[in-house]
């Protein structure tokens, strides 16, 4: 499952962009999936370490570095 290519160019939007290529948007898509995949695994890590199966926000602040 994918980030949806309108939710990525709303996004970027926002983020200042006045023009992005449909190619950049897909590439874009691309580089949140790996992240998103990547993140869910080292949260997964982070539950089982916490012997739990259920991945919660704290993990995912976690393994991102953010607090609160």
């Amino acid at each position: 499952m994918s980030i949806p290519l309108a939710a990525i160019e709303r996004v970027s939007r926002r983020a200042g962009a006045t023009r992005i290529s449909a190619k950049a948007i897909k590439e874009l898509q691309k580089a949140l999936d790996e992240i998103a995949l990547h993140l869910s695994v080292d949260a997964g890590h982070a539950a089982r370490h916490a012997k739990r199966r259920t991945i919660l926000a704290s993990d995912i602040r976690l393994v991102t570095g953010k607090k609160a």
